[in-house]
């Protein structure tokens, strides 16, 4: 078997996400009123382009069709919590054919709110919605840890595979070859940590997908913190230098992207916040793109329509998202296109 994931921006069958429910990550239900209309709006915007298909909880249902619409499928399993990208399967291909990796998933480092005896679960629930055979890893990992190019190449960062709450008894090599072997990918591209607000309350403890993103073959896209007073301005520096000095699978030189963070600096309880724009979604014909009431914004999103001119860009208020710890990127997983056979 060759499988080998497909990069963001290959055609899409749907979208999978799931549907917010009483939990920790939303403490109250005004916090979860917020996030439910925040992944509403994300839902529909992404359905203007290509299907999408929302996991709830049971008699989760009714609060879900009530925001996001008749034209959104729902599906009651048991749920934990609502990051589809890092309880979901990750999709790859083999031409005409449709698998689902399962990677291990255990809280993004069995953090002490968090709960996961059914999250654990989803991603083999969706690889049996999808009609995709599973394929099973032992590495603990999510899906907003790693991004792809399509073309041999896989951005990782070192808090997160090799982190000691998730793997401490794996190798970098070991890592790379269990990655390599699911994905399909030859190269590697290690960044050493995330975003400082990733190492909060609800941080992911150093996801890439926050950080940098294939926009291209051979085109990243990089998170650009602007203002010396914030911590990311240093480490912004750092992947930029890394990622300007590296090739890409293909022996091609990465052409660096950076897109200038939002201007706020912290939250209202005066904690550094990790907005950023890269934290986007790529559909069918369409960017989503985190919006934040801020100036940057609109900088943000004509960069994106240069990016990608033949894709319409669409701003929508991430801010809800990020209190939860995540942003558009990490609420959507694709279901890639499979080509089909010849008759």
């Amino acid at each position: 078997m060759t499988f080998r994931m497909p990069p963001e921006w290959a055609p899409h069958e749907r979208t999978w996400m799931a549907w917010p429910g009483p939990n920790p990550t939303f403490a109250d239900a005004e916090e979860l009123a917020e996030a439910r209309e925040a992944w509403a709006a994300v839902a529909r915007a992404v359905r203007r382009f290509e299907p999408v298909t929302v996991v709830h909880g049971p008699g989760q249902g009714e609060s879900a069709r009530a925001l996001l619409g008749p034209d959104v499928d729902l599906v009651e399993r048991d749920l934990d919590d609502a990051w589809m990208r890092d309880i979901g399967p990750t999709f790859v291909v083999d031409g005409d054919r449709l698998a689902a990796v399962d990677w291990v998933f255990n809280g993004w480092g069995g953090q002490d709110w968090a709960r996961w005896e059914h999250d654990s679960q989803v991603a083999r629930h969706v690889a049996a919605l999808a009609g995709a055979p599973v394929l099973s890893s032992r590495l603990v990992n999510e899906g907003g840890a790693i991004h792809v190019d399509g073309e041999g190449t896989v951005l990782l960062t070192d808090t997160v595979q090799l982190g000691a709450d998730r793997n401490p008894q794996w190798t970098r090599e070991q890592v790379e070859a269990e990655i390599h072997a699911k994905l399909g990918t030859v190269k590697a591209i290690w960044l050493p940590h995330g975003l400082s607000g990733d190492y909060g309350l609800y941080g992911t403890q150093g996801h890439v997908d926050i950080v940098a993103a294939f926009a291209r073959p051979g085109t990243v896209v990089v998170h650009s913190q602007q203002d010396p007073a914030h911590p990311d301005y240093e480490r912004s520096r750092t992947y930029v230098e890394i990622l300007s000095a590296e090739t890409d699978a293909k022996g091609r030189a990465l052409e660096v992207v950076e897109i200038p963070a939002p201007t706020v600096l912290k939250d209202e309880d005066g904690d550094w916040v990790d907005y950023s724009y890269i934290n986007h979604y790529l559909c069918n014909g369409g960017v989503v793109l985190c919006g934040f009431g801020d100036p940057n914004d609109e900088t943000a999103a004509g960069i994106f329509r240069r990016l990608f001119p033949d894709r319409t860009v669409t701003l929508v208020d991430a801010r809800a998202i990020f209190a939860g710890g995540g942003g558009i990127h990490c609420i959507t997983q694709q279901q890639p296109k499979v080509r089909q056979s010849a008759v």
